[in-house]
């Protein structure tokens, strides 16, 4: 507490502090606020020979998010809705069950990945097959969907009253970050019970300890914002480059190194020009995110202009029947309005 005072009698400035095992930074502005950067793990020493996994969901990310933590040596179960979409983790050591109930049964720290809110109550909160029903006491739910800031906070209250742990921490990189071990985790909830599961976040990436219940899904939303005209932006760089007869390969090369560089460039420009829509995110989850972006904004009393219009282009998408496409899609859209198409550009295949 008198730690706290002093943070609050001093801001804006930055103290870096030693605690046994936890090495991290807080940041103390004005309003008393704490950003934390997690930088090490732990209290308790998670590791293959005192901890069980389960896992619910296992998608474009999530197939690649298991594998990680199975070759970590870590005992595994895992339920999905399709066994056979399961069938590649179950080769490599993986025990499948036929409910979210089983696999909390008979593992210690449950991660769960699937599409939408309502699948996210399903599979943990249902009385009868969801995961908290079969946790024991003690036991720890990591939901790293996309959701709902209040249906996160509403997990960890029903977790704590069952006398387990709950923690929001959905995850930015998209499948290329899942390979690669290299995710962002945006985690909300108890700051000890994230600094224990560290272990874990470290074999996908590196996690950010943003708070309270539902404010690692804030935190995820927030980046759906600057994802979603980032994206637009990138899209109509591309029409405008093509119809001015520029080299597309050249151009993305040649502004990928100065202020336009960013994240989507890197990861959807070559996509794009190789008109390679494969899903690295879902069209269809990124309207989702993008709605619920929309709905606490309301919830808020914020316009944000921009998110609104990319919703709108992304829903044009599924207008088209392209909801299975990935976000790089968008630039079908543009080319719809724009009566053009940059698979005539001759800088195709160039290198």
């Amino acid at each position: 507490m008198r730690f706290m005072r002093l943070l609050r009698l001093l801001p804006n400035h930055q103290f870096h502090c030693y605690v046994p095992q936890a090495n991290f930074t807080i940041s103390a502005g004005t309003n008393t606020h704490l950003h934390r950067t997690m930088e090490t793990a732990t209290t308790e020493a998670i590791n293959p020979s005192n901890t069980r996994l389960g896992w619910i969901g296992t998608g474009v990310m999530g197939r690649s998010m298991c594998a990680h933590l199975i070759n970590a040596g870590y005992t595994f179960t895992v339920f999905t809705r399709t066994p056979s979409k399961a069938q590649e983790l179950i080769s490599m050591g993986a025990h499948w069950v036929d409910s979210p109930k089983a696999v909390a049964s008979q593992s210690d720290v449950v991660f769960s990945i699937v599409g939408y809110p309502s699948d996210v109550r399903h599979v943990i909160l249902d009385s009868n097959t969801g995961a908290l029903s079969g946790l024991r006491p003690g036991g720890v739910i990591i939901d790293m969907t996309t959701s709902e800031p209040s249906l996160a906070v509403e997990i960890y209250s029903a977790a704590s009253a069952a006398g387990c742990s709950a923690v929001d921490a959905p995850v930015s990189g998209g499948d290329r970050g899942a390979r690669n071990a290299a995710l962002s985790i945006f985690a909300g909830g108890e700051e000890s019970v994230i600094l224990r599961l560290n272990p874990l976040f470290q074999l996908l990436g590196r996690v950010y300890y943003m708070g309270a219940p539902g404010k690692g899904q804030f935190t995820k939303l927030g980046n759906q914002v600057v994802i979603a005209s980032t994206m637009v932006g990138l899209c109509e760089g591309l029409i405008y480059a093509h119809k001015a007869g520029l080299d597309l390969n050249i151009y993305l090369n040649a502004i990928s190194t100065g202020a336009a560089g960013s994240k989507s460039l890197d990861l959807y420009g070559s996509r794009i020009l190789s008109r390679d829509f494969e899903p690295g995110f879902y069209v269809n989850h990124f309207v989702k995110d993008l709605g619920i972006c929309l709905r606490e904004c309301q919830n808020m009393g914020l316009a944000l202009p921009g998110l609104a219009l990319a919703q709108q282009l992304y829903l044009s998408l599924k207008a088209h029947g392209e909801g299975n496409f990935g976000t790089q899609a968008l630039i079908l859209a543009l080319e719809r309005i724009n009566n053009l198409s940059l698979a005539s550009s001759s800088s195709v295949g160039k290198p």
